[in-house]
């Protein structure tokens, strides 16, 4: 066996195994391991330089950027505050149409946006619907979604394993062998009988087994006007809004803000006057001294005991801090950290969120465990739900570098409701420009993006803000270990291998077994490093056995995205901590509707290729 594998092959295995090692250590972010395997193929000779960084170039990564661009110009003219607001008027308060509406509209959304993306802008739709209903967002995330990443198979822009399906086919073609048809790109809608049934089935299984599957839950919707109550209860965050005034006694007199609020008993410390200047979330390093004013939350009795104790006076008359915390100006909020946000990894106290932002963490949830105490030193991870308090104004302002989501819904201005017309006309250009023969997908989803840039949907700095570059450079840095893996023989030798052990199957359990494959590798590596890895065995292994080598690529390609199961799937990870899912919750809903998934993209992939 191992006489058949050249010095390239030996290459190009070793580096598959150190991609799916690092991505699974994680001590290295994925998108440099993604651009360090990219140089060693170039350094090896693997791949030729002229063709080394095709990838940042290729028409898979600029539909991804231009994706991102079209739904930040949408999400810019508060289309979905509108839609938020049909969907409450449609629903007319039923648990059972919310979910199917809200599911339905998210599931066709994500057919033409990245599925994070669209994830991130239904949070706090989701949140508003929550708490104008009732409906807890345990009942509501999970069935959005999933149907985010079952709508992500109706375009071949839908979602990442799709978009780069069509490059790699492409790519396929230089080593085909003699004899083979060449295969030629999909088109944008190849794929909608499938995804189409995908969400049917989703939809259906939710409003069968939904109410069971996950249980009553409690009422998470966050609203302004409910704050208070609601972090009482799910955080211990309770009480009022004290003013403390230090005394020239007190022993707080130079003292650090992070000093002052480490004390024992300390209430949470949210605003400070210094002089004539009052401003909420002081940074850590600013200094208190005779004369300033604290802006403490905490119970009456808490309060009380640590302005005795540190002799401050204590009043519970807002004089000098009304202004700054008017519910309609400032408040407490939920945020999600996304798996690509730039904050995973750091610590609070590197951060400086306060200094930077103006934004004070109050409170970390983690799975099942909330972290009141020492956060500032506690490494963040994707999925954690953070518990801000600041102006509104400026977490809008945060909140755009997408570094975290933000779950709760806040007032909030619509940025520009008058361009919205321009928006949808250059969205609804750019799918039909799509649609013809005439215009390649990438180029049709870039006029889109210039309509918008050229009418004032939105500006340039705003449309580069838009783009998680991290998606992007992972992506471009993957694509051409694809091509390695084909052009080195490794593609071939794996499905040599392949059949040796299952070559006896029947077609369509040979299909399944590669699926099967596919999602285990999703799983640890990502859907995008599973499409660039295995698309090319499988079009190998359809050849060998007189298979449709498009059909074996669309089934692998599609199963990279069937991970309902895990947190690694960056749709779960989002709503996990929103909604309090635990992983037995996951599993519950995962495991069938996984099953469902694969049955019917394999019916289907026969009847359609």
């Amino acid at each position: 066996m191992t006489t058949a594998l050249s010095t390239d092959m030996w290459l190009v295995l070793g580096l598959m195994v150190f991609t799916m090692a690092m991505f699974v250590w994680e001590r290295v972010r994925q998108d440099v391991t993604a651009l360090l395997v990219l140089v060693c193929l170039g350094l090896f000779g693997l791949v030729p330089v002229e063709q080394l960084f095709d990838g940042f170039a290729g028409n898979a990564v600029i539909s991804v950027i231009a994706t991102m661009i079209l739904g930040a110009g949408l999400d810019r003219t508060g289309l979905l505050n509108r839609v938020a607001v049909w969907l409450l008027r449609k629903s007319k308060g039923y648990e059972e149409r919310l979910v199917l509406l809200t599911s339905s509209v998210a599931g066709l959304v994500s057919s033409v946006m990245q599925n994070p993306s669209v994830t991130a802008l239904f949070l706090p739709v989701a949140a508003r619907l929550s708490a104008r209903t009732g409906v807890s967002l345990g009942r509501l995330l999970l069935p959005i979604a999933v149907c985010v990443v079952m709508g992500g198979a109706l375009t071949m822009v839908g979602s990442s394993p799709l978009i780069l399906l069509n490059d790699l086919l492409v790519a396929a073609n230089r080593n085909l062998p003699s004899g083979v048809a060449s295969l030629a790109p999909l088109p944008i809608f190849a794929p909608l009988p499938i995804g189409l049934g995908l969400l049917v089935l989703t939809l259906a299984f939710f409003r069968l087994f939904g109410a069971r599957l996950l249980g009553q839950g409690e009422d998470k919707g966050v609203a302004p006007g409910r704050t208070e109550s609601y972090f009482a209860r799910a955080y211990g965050i309770e009480g009022d809004v004290y003013e403390l005034t230090v005394t020239s006694d007190s022993p707080l007199v130079g003292m650090s803000v992070l000093e002052a609020e480490s004390m024992r008993g300390a209430p949470l410390l949210l605003a400070l006057k210094s002089g004539n200047e009052a401003r909420l979330a002081p940074p850590a390093d600013e200094m208190i001294w005779v004369g300033s004013v604290l802006g403490v939350m905490g119970p009456r009795e808490l309060v009380a005991d640590f302005a005795q104790n540190q002799l401050l006076r204590m009043q519970a008359r807002l004089r000098n801090f009304a202004d700054l915390f008017n519910p309609s100006r400032a408040g407490i909020s939920e945020a999600v950290i996304p798996p690509n946000s730039q904050l995973i990894g750091q610590t609070l106290e590197q951060l400086h969120l306060r200094k930077r932002l103006g934004i004070s963490v109050l409170a970390i949830n983690r799975g099942n465990e909330i972290y009141r105490e020492d956060i500032r030193r506690t490494p963040l991870r994707a999925g954690d739900l953070l518990v801000f308090h600041s102006f509104w104004r400026d977490l809008g302002s945060a909140a755009s570098s997408r570094d975290f989501v933000v779950v709760t819904d806040y007032p909030k201005d619509e940025q520009r409701p008058h361009k919205l017309w321009h928006a949808l006309f250059c969205f609804a250009l750019a799918l039909a420009l799509a649609l013809s023969s005439e215009v390649a997908v990438p180029v049709a989803l870039m006029t889109g993006v210039v309509g918008m840039l050229l009418l004032g949907v939105i500006n340039m700095d705003e449309a580069y803000a838009s783009v998680n570059w991290k998606t992007v450079f992972i992506m471009a840095s993957l694509i051409p270990l694809g091509w390695a893996v084909d052009s080195s023989g490794v593609a071939n030798f794996v499905a040599s291998q392949t059949l040796e052990h299952f070559g006896a199957l029947p077609h369509w359990a040979l299909l399944g077994v590669l699926g099967l494959i596919t999602t285990g590798l999703a799983m640890v590596i990502s859907n995008v490093g599973a499409t660039v890895i295995m698309v090319p065995m499988a079009i190998n292994i359809a050849i060998s056995t007189g298979a449709a080598p498009i059909q074996f690529a669309v089934v692998v390609a599609l199963s990279a995205s069937n991970n309902f199961l895990t947190g690694s799937n960056p749709v779960l990870s989002m709503v996990a901590g929103p909604a309090g899912y635990r992983l037995v919750d996951l599993l519950k809903v995962g495991l069938p509707l996984s099953a469902l998934y694969v049955g019917w993209v394999l019916a289907v992939s026969f009847l359609l290729f």
